[in-house]
Formats: C-alpha cells, structure tokens, sequence
C-alpha cells in the first residue's frame, strides 16, 4: 500500500515541475530572452520525476492484481513521459545558437494534458485524494 501513496504523492511534485517547465519557457517566448541553462535543468528535472512516476507505477503494476482499466493509464503516462523526455534530449545535442523556448512550451503542454487524460483514466483526481 504505501507503494501506491508514493506513486500517488510524487504525482504532485510532477505537475508541479511540468507547470514550472511550461511557466518558464512561455515567460521565455513572451519576452524574448535568450535561452538558458535553467530551462534545460528545469526540463530535465521534470522528466525525472515523471520517469520516476512511471518506475513506480511499473511496481505496483507486479505487486497488485492487474485491472483492464489501467491499460489507459498505464498507455497515456507512457506517451506522456517520451513527450517530456524528447525536447531535452534534442535540446542537448543541438548548438547553443539554435536552441529555442517553443519546444519546451509544447512538450510541457501536451505531457501535462497527457498526464491529466491518465489520471481521469483511472478517475484520479488531478488534485487531492481518493485515499483520505
């Protein structure tokens, strides 16, 4: 059970960094700053904490008895973590001079709204808990 808390809990710290990703590179767009470092950390940090989301949620899909429902679930949290781990992957490799704010935009956009379309898979709410 306290798995499924974990998983549940770290949810949080992922739309949190996801809305601080999107906060930050459409500040970006909007002002039209050059691109920086903390972009790429804040990116990165995201897709950590995503990634880690999946890892546990990958545990309690072999510790608990499997439901057909979560297949959407288990689907969208997987599209959702390749669209936020792509643009910091591309971003890294590309020079300095061509690196822009706009694909950390929409990939913070579409994993959010992928992550939201998970949760109500399950009917999760995307803010408080079942569990109390």
């Amino acid at each position: 059970m306290m798995l499924l808390y974990a998983h549940s809990g770290i949810r949080y710290m992922v739309i949190h960094a996801g809305l601080a990703v999107v906060a930050y590179a459409l500040m970006g767009v909007a002002g039209r700053r050059p691109y920086d470092s903390r972009m790429r950390v804040l990116s990165g940090v995201y897709a950590m904490f995503l990634h880690l989301n999946v890892l546990l949620g990958l545990a309690l899909l072999f510790t608990r008895p499997f439901a057909p429902y979560l297949i959407g679930h288990i689907s969208l949290m997987l599209f959702a973590a390749v669209a936020a781990q792509i643009v910091p992957s591309v971003m890294r490799r590309r020079p300095e001079e061509e690196r822009t704010w706009l694909p950390h935009l929409v990939s913070g956009v579409v994993s959010l709204g992928l992550i939201v379309a998970a949760l109500m898979a399950i009917g999760a709410p995307i803010f408080g808990s079942r569990y109390s």
